[in-house]
């Protein structure tokens, strides 16, 4: 199968095999014990400064560990291949640098819904800790000529941010100041890039096809559409095409360019590319900069952020002066940005204990509530749902990125059934959800753990004093507003979303005096697989989907459709006899 091959131990082991073994060849690195996190080894210089942390999904080396270091980022959270990292293991590296001293942390994050989602939600269990911890998510991209609702995707650009943070927190600058600083830059920055090839994430087939003849502009780095293809050219024509679309002022993501304009010009190999063909675009940027009177104050060429295996490249301007200037210039221990280190490595795990986790405030428990006999059995008639419409969801996830759709669902799925396995369910309404939310969001991944955790952690609060059958629908609409808070999705965006406020609206039926649960339910059930199978007719206009073209989604949105099915097990599970 085309792009399968890959230089791996395991698809499942991939993501922790890359991590332990960059910190492995790297004295300056450490990992967390029990947690996809990397740090920098000397922590005790990080006391009485601003810890910088960031990460996201894996396949984008070197980016993220790479840029651990002295000067840039204090650590990193890593998550399975273009996967949002898991909000427990961000959490413990929030925990770690408060434990060492530093007097803040700064979450760096791109703008993508899975790790603005997963991010935030450290960030409100950090702070309710006591943390002092700050959020910048960042967007660079320079691909579309209008604003997108989900805003600029966060891509190499990224990079030179950890690199401005890093130098003012090594100065001791404040959390303030570096938050005002960083995000002027941001606003100073675009990116774009060109691609000639898929990627494909291990074990599935290539996010996209491509002819042999054709590069498309403007892609992202987990293989999401870009704004156009086009036939191959000579590599300083695609430069020149890149570089006008970037500084188009009809473009409403645009880098103003004059004559006379100081630029950092950064050349990014996607990953697949020759350093070959590397060097001609770079020659090629150079030149046609220097033929519109542009000043390159610094040109760093190389693999920075990457997408897997895609031949591809993405050009990154930031407008600067002499005080940004310094800041890049600065000193860093960072692998993927300086020398790498000439010292003698060992294949040993270096490893630091994680800290204890703060204990959890004692929830009210309700006394006298009888478990359900129905409560096991509606979670396994869910479980084998998701299982078993696993590839249904991925085929319709390809449409809108990496189709993964199915198989982060199927993981939710086992994880549950092993839960089941091994203890029973809480029989309270409000614990059980508390602890699948809790469940999903470390086993699940991806922007659908952390929504599904946003939804059931908000659902199960109305639930602690009372579980009638009114209560239920209030929990409902609790769950709701969470996604809508932090997704930043609405109904009509074509997500999740549609299935579970048309379901909400049946719901409030349960609020009435002698409402009938299966007969309300099952009308809700129907309304929400009506709203999912009309999401083929919408517009996307949050998550990945929306930088695709309405019409290249001629299918139903596969988080809605998930979300129905959920449903509809639901319903079959209180429906069927649990003997």
């Amino acid at each position: 199968m085309e792009g399968s091959k890959k230089l791996l131990n395991t698809v499942l082991s991939c993501a922790d095999d890359a991590l332990a073994g960059i910190v492995a060849c790297n004295p300056g690195l450490q990992l967390l014990q029990g947690h996809r996190v990397a740090l920098r080894s000397d922590l005790e210089n990080v006391e009485g400064k601003v810890a910088l942390i960031s990460g996201g999904g894996s396949g984008h080396e070197p980016a993220h560990a790479g840029y651990i270091g002295k000067g840039m980022l204090t650590g990193v959270v890593a998550g399975s291949v273009f996967t949002s990292p898991a909000v427990g293991s961000i959490l413990a590296a929030i925990r770690t640098v408060r434990q060492v001293g530093a007097v803040g942390t700064l979450l760096i994050v791109k703008n993508y819904t899975g790790d603005r989602l997963n991010f935030g939600l450290a960030l409100e269990q950090a702070q309710a800790e006591g943390a002092v911890v700050q959020m910048v998510v960042i967007g660079d991209d320079s691909a579309f000529a209008t604003q997108k609702k989900a805003g600029r995707r966060g891509l190499c650009g990224t990079v030179l941010i950890h690199k401005v943070a890093g130098a003012l927190a090594e100065e001791g600058v404040g959390m303030n100041e570096i938050v005002r600083k960083v995000t002027a830059v941001a606003v100073a920055m675009g990116t774009l890039g060109v691609s000639l090839s898929p990627c494909s994430v291990p074990g599935s087939r290539p996010t996209f096809q491509l002819a042999e003849d054709e590069f498309e502009l403007g892609l992202g780095i987990h293989g999401e559409a870009g704004v156009r293809r086009m036939k191959i050219m000579p590599a300083k024509k695609v430069v020149k095409v890149m570089l006008d679309h970037m500084t188009d002022p009809s473009n409403a993501s645009h880098v103003p360019l004059k004559p006379g304009t100081s630029v950092v010009l950064m050349v990014n190999n996607l990953g697949g590319l020759s350093y070959l063909e590397l060097g001609i675009v770079a020659g090629s940027a150079v030149q046609c900069l220097e033929n519109r009177g542009i000043h390159i104050a610094r040109a760093f060429v190389g693999s920075f952020m990457t997408a897997l295996e895609m031949a591809g490249v993405s050009l990154t301007l930031l407008l600067v002066d002499d005080e940004l200037l310094n800041l890049i210039d600065s000193e860093t221990t960072a692998v993927a940005w300086s020398q790498h280190a000439r010292v003698s490595v060992t294949r040993k795990r270096k490893e630091r204990m994680a800290p204890e986790a703060y204990p959890e405030e004692e929830k009210f428990v309700p006394t006298g509530v009888p478990a359900s006999p129905q409560m096991r059995l509606v979670l396994e008639t869910v479980c084998s749902t998701l299982l078993n419409i696993q590839d249904k969801l991925n085929e319709l996830d390809r449409a809108a990125g990496d189709g993964d759709c199915g198989s982060t669902h199927a993981r939710a799925a086992k994880a549950i059934q092993e839960w089941l396995n091994v203890k029973p369910p809480p029989e309270h309404p409000s614990q059980l959800l508390s602890a699948l939310a809790k469940l999903l969001q470390e086993k699940m991944g991806g922007s659908s753990g952390a929504l599904y955790g946003l939804f059931l952690t908000a659902a199960a609060q109305p639930l602690r004093l009372n579980s009638d059958l009114s209560s239920w629908s209030v929990a409902m609409d609790a769950g709701i507003e969470a996604i809508k808070r932090y997704g930043g999705a609405a109904p009509g965006d074509r997500t999740m979303l549609d299935s579970l406020c048309a379901a909400a609206e049946e719901l409030r039926a349960l609020k009435n005096p002698g409402a009938n649960l299966m007969q309300v339910l099952a009308k809700a059930v129907q309304k929400a697989e009506y709203a999912a199978e009309s999401t083929r007719n919408m517009e996307a206009a949050a998550g990945r989907a929306s930088y695709i073209s309405s019409a290249q989604l001629d299918q139903p949105d596969p988080g809605a459709v998930a979300t129905a099915a959920i449903l509809q097990a639901v319903l079959a599970g209180l429906q069927a006899d649990p003997k």
